[in-house]
């Protein structure tokens, strides 16, 4: 069970919320410190949807994982909704992978770590919970690192129970998205699909929309697309640190798997058991055929950044 906190502690130890995280799925988040502990408290910036998530509280409670952050308690009183989470030091991946914090660029090793615990995270919603859930926002923002940099996966408050309810909007964010957000036809796999890009920029060192690049590598996984194609899958590997350029073979591996899973038919992606299979060196991704996964997609750009015409315009 969690525990109810008064809107005044949880002001109180955020210290009339000033110290801000980041910004999380539905609200900001801001450093507090409960007794000895620190916490991150979520505010939920919209009354109807902080009724609604709190609601789900004790089911969000029950997702316990070693890669998932934990959720402590919460706040619900008059119009104010509040999350309360375990503190996590080191902050987002993205600010690890984009911006190389403090100039220390992750190492191989850390990269598989993370990578290898954002694929235990997704397992555990997708086939080890009782109910099956969806994470919905798989992003670098939405994974924290430990002061050992392990993983732990934020935003489950944005899961929903596949198969509960109709999903009648897209969520998630641009450049992320499986396909089938724009038909609505939800699985688990959209996570599949966002794990692909995942892994895809935390190898490469870079966002998969990044403007600042030529505009032929603009998009991260088109350019994945044309270095398949190609045989030059080692292009596109962070250049930061002499580690990534000599684990070189490994790192081409891992890609194959990260084509695997944007697999713009979400049948043929993979299971999240099968990922990791595949991480812990169980099975490989030429066992399933390597040769064929090698055409991500027809038309990437389409699914990177869905326009906002085809996302709200009905039939014409």
């Amino acid at each position: 069970m969690s525990t109810r906190y008064s809107f005044g502690t949880l002001s109180e130890c955020t210290e009339g919320f000033t110290k801000k995280l980041g910004e999380g799925g539905f609200g900001l988040v801001f450093e507090g410190k409960l007794g000895e502990e620190r916490v991150a408290v979520k505010c939920l910036e919209c009354a109807s949807q902080g009724k609604k998530e709190l609601a789900e509280v004790e089911t969000i409670v029950s997702i316990q994982h070693t890669n998932l952050v934990k959720l402590i308690g919460f706040c619900a009183e008059k119009f104010e909704g509040l999350l309360v989470y375990e503190y996590i030091p080191r902050g987002s991946l993205d600010r690890w992978i984009y911006y190389h914090y403090n100039n220390v660029p992750l190492d191989w090793c850390d990269r598989c770590r993370i990578i290898l615990g954002v694929a235990k995270g997704l397992c555990y919603l997708h086939e080890e919970c009782r109910r099956k859930f969806a994470h919905l926002d798989i992003k670098p923002q939405n994974i924290l690192l430990d002061g050992n940099f392990n993983d732990k996966m934020a935003d489950y408050g944005l899961c929903k129970l596949i198969n509960r309810e109709v999903l009648t909007m897209i969520r998630g964010t641009p450049g992320y998205m499986a396909p089938e957000w724009l038909t609505l036809r939800i699985t688990e796999k959209v996570d599949v699909y966002s794990f692909g890009v995942v892994i895809m920029e935390t190898i490469s060192g870079r966002k998969n929309i990044d403007n600042s690049q030529p505009e032929e590598n603009v998009q991260l996984i088109s350019l994945l697309r044309e270095k398949a194609q190609n045989i030059q899958l080692v292009d596109p590997i962070d250049k930061h640190t002499d580690d990534m350029v000599s684990h070189q073979e490994e790192v081409v591996q891992m890609m194959k798997l990260a084509i695997w899973c944007l697999q713009h038919d979400n049948i043929e992606r993979p299971s999240m058991s099968n990922v990791i299979k595949v991480l812990e060196g169980a099975i490989s991704v030429e066992t399933f055929g390597a040769n064929s996964l090698l055409y991500v997609q027809d038309k990437p750009s389409t699914y990177s950044v869905p326009s906002q015409a085809s996302i709200l315009s009905g039939p014409r």
